[in-house]
Order: C-alpha cells, then sequence, then structure tokens
C-alpha cells in the first residue's frame, strides 16, 4: 500500500509518501513541505497548494490519500487556512479517484507513539525508528505528514475489516417493512348518530 499523508496547511502544507503493509517495516519513498508566502493573495495560495500537491501525486501515484482532520482550535484564522488547504488535498486526490482517509491529530498520536497526547517531538522521533530514518524530518509538519500515512496504513486493514462485517450483517439482517403507525381510530359512521 503506497499512501500519500498530508499535514494541511497554507503556509506550509506537510507531505510525505509511505509504503509498505501492516506488520511489516515500512518505506519513506518522500517527504517535503508545499511552502506559500503569507503576503500572498488567498487565492494564489490555494493555486500553488493545488500545484505542489499535484506534483506530488503525479510522482509517487499513492494509492491513498491520508489528511489531517481539522479540529477546532482557538485560533479561527489559523483553523481556517488548515481547512482550506485540507479541501485541496481532498479535491486533487478525488479528481483522480484515489481514496482519501481523514484522520484526527490525536489518533495519529496514538497510532504512530502509543499516546494520543503525544507532543512533535516524540511523533517526529517515532517516525524516525519506524522508518529507519538518520533523523527526523524536519520541520516537524513534514514527519506529521509522515506519521499521517503511517497511521492509514497501520489503520486501514482494522477499518477494512470492520466495514465488512458491518456490511455482512446487514446482508444477513432480516428484512422486516417497516411499521406503519396508526392514527386515533375515525368514529364508526354510524355511531354517534340520532335518529
Amino acid at each position: 500500500m503506497r499512501v500519500l499523508g498530508v499535514d494541511p496547511g497554507l503556509t506550509r502544507c506537510g507531505v510525505g509518501v509511505v509504503e509498505g503493509v501492516a506488520g511489516r517495516p515500512l518505506t519513506m519513498l518522500g517527504v517535503g513541505v508545499v511552502r506559500t508566502p503569507a503576503d500572498a493573495d488567498l487565492g494564489h495560495r490555494l493555486v500553488a497548494v493545488e500545484q505542489g500537491l499535484e506534483q506530488w501525486l503525479d510522482e509517487h501515484r499513492p494509492e491513498f490519500v491520508a489528511v489531517e482532520r481539522v479540529f477546532s482550535q482557538h485560533n479561527v484564522r489559523t483553523v481556517m487556512g488548515t481547512a482550506q488547504a485540507s479541501a485541496v488535498a481532498i479535491l486533487c486526490a478525488s479528481r483522480r479517484g484515489i481514496p482519501v482517509a481523514l484522520h484526527t491529530p490525536s489518533e495519529v498520536k496514538a497510532a504512530v507513539t502509543g499516546s494520543g497526547r503525544a507532543d512533535k517531538a516524540q511523533v517526529g522521533a517515532m517516525v524516525t525508528r519506524l522508518l529507519r530514518l538518520d533523523a527526523p524530518p524536519k520541520p516537524a509538519d513534514a514527519a506529521d505528514a509522515l506519521a499521517l500515512a503511517i497511521c492509514h496504513i497501520w489503520r486501514a486493514p482494522v477499518q477494512n475489516r470492520l466495514q465488512q462485517a458491518v456490511a455482512a450483517h446487514a446482508a444477513r439482517a432480516p428484512r422486516t417493512p417497516p411499521a406503519i403507525p396508526r392514527g386515533p381510530a375515525a368514529p364508526h359512521p354510524s355511531k354517534g348518530r340520532t335518529a
């Protein structure tokens, strides 16, 4: 399985490609950051993110794209930029028919380090160890992108089995028509009349 991990951001959008299967050593195929100038127009920045991601998709041809799920923070401006970059990543992958998975930061941290509260240094150290790198990828956005790809490779088989089990259960379930709710009974036409 080849996965492109995307740690979305407008100024720095981390990207990393990991190949492998759960339970086996993983291989990093590429890591980097798509950068845009903070003083540029929003539209131009989004186009730059799109062009950068398209280059990564062209070069590495991933089977899946794993994007960090945007979560609420105190800084609304940061959340908006992250959400916009996330949407660009989802669009680029979907345009090519590549499945996209969204993982929360705590899911990624728990998958890679064993703790959903790990800090960036711990994530970088574990990514370095898991991918047998000489040093943690810099900046942290790049390490986070690799962590997203690792998380997806490890979680995808479990998620697939769960989805298959739910589908099998639904197929075996007896199909009974839904009950039709009945309102109050209407009075009989002959009752209640006086001659």
